[in-house]
């Protein structure tokens, strides 16, 4: 995909605005919100003021251009709209705030593309208010650990993707700690023809995985986490309760996955969020894959047309530093 990229406008939305939200009100204005990579995210303000956000999941909106995938590996794209919706499901079973989602459509009738229409959540991200306030945050950030508690709780049969495994399906791979392993060892090889620092160690980087995926222990328990969970990724509702978003990664796999993400993305703050118990070895390894799939994935999307390279390279560059590190560790 290139520069020809086509995004959405007032008249495009407004006649599924009409049918979604009600025909006594007449959308007034669509502001598409940055961010997003692999769908659109549109505010949408209707004429009585009030607002709601439009998902689209179509070529146009998605800069990784990932066309089809299998759902059976659980960190496949899967940015669509049955997956939006099996994971927003889950999540409210489980009782955990997300946006409300108001209207599905995916008959492509009003716009080429499938879309969601949810609430639109107006209290700002957690990353905001951190930054604003980071002492009357820490609030914020003991909710988060809250719904965490709740996320975690639950547990599924298999690993995977909500939309597979709640649907009777399975994954590809034997076991989490399996399919981590053989993703690092990918992003080792796309990643060093890219970055020469990277070729220089791809053999100890290799031999460091195998070190670390040899040590983790067998395990039948399949958690429910989201994924990708960093405070741009949380909102913030009007009494202050924290609202999870981009939820289409919610998965059941190793509760560590999740925490290793969180420890990066939150970094000092992740004290908060911290909880006993966890798999040093499975900790260890997830880590160093972690940093690596940082790596590979924004410089992969620094090949297409993606608005703000700067912000991706300046990502790949942060974990390529720690993969250096741990490597030498």
């Amino acid at each position: 995909m290139t520069a020809t990229r086509k995004f959405l406008t007032r008249d495009d939305l407004a006649p599924l605005a009409h049918t979604a939200l009600g025909p006594h009100r007449t959308l007034a204005a669509v502001t598409r919100l940055r961010g997003g990579s692999k769908k659109g995210v549109y505010r949408l303000a209707l004429d009585d003021g009030s607002t709601a956000v439009a998902y689209v999941w179509s070529a146009d909106e998605d800069y990784w251009d990932s066309g089809p995938c299998d759902l059976r590996d659980p960190f496949s794209a899967g940015s669509s709209l049955d997956v939006f919706t099996a994971a927003h499901d889950r999540l409210v079973a489980a009782g955990v705030r997300t946006p409300r989602l108001l209207h599905a459509d995916a008959t492509h009738t009003h716009v080429p593309a499938d879309v969601a229409i949810m609430e639109d959540v107006t209290g700002g991200s957690l990353e905001e208010a951190l930054e604003r306030d980071p002492v009357a945050a820490r609030a914020c950030l003991e909710r988060l650990a809250g719904e965490l508690a709740l996320l975690h709780a639950h547990e599924g049969r298999d690993f995977g993707k909500v939309v597979v495994v709640d649907n009777g399906g399975d994954s590809e791979s034997g076991s989490c700690a399996r399919q981590i392993t053989e993703g690092a060892l990918r992003d080792i090889a796309t990643t060093a023809v890219r970055d020469t620092r990277i070729a220089a160690v791809a053999h100890r980087l290799t031999a460091r995985i195998g070190e670390l995926a040899a040590a983790v222990r067998p395990r039948a328990r399949h958690t429910l986490i989201h994924g990708e969970l960093g405070p741009d990724h949380v909102l913030l509702d009007s009494d202050g309760r924290p609202v999870l978003i981009d939820i289409e990664g919610l998965m059941y796999f190793d509760v560590e996955w999740e925490h290793v993400f969180l420890r990066i993305r939150f970094g000092p703050r992740y004290d908060a969020l911290r909880v006993p118990g966890l798999d040093e070895d499975r900790l260890r390894l997830y880590r160093l894959a972690m940093h690596l799939s940082l790596v590979a994935g924004p410089l992969r999307l620094l090949d297409g047309d993606f608005p703000n390279p700067g912000f991706m390279r300046a990502i790949a560059e942060s974990n390529l530093l720690c993969v250096l590190e741990l490597v030498e560790a």
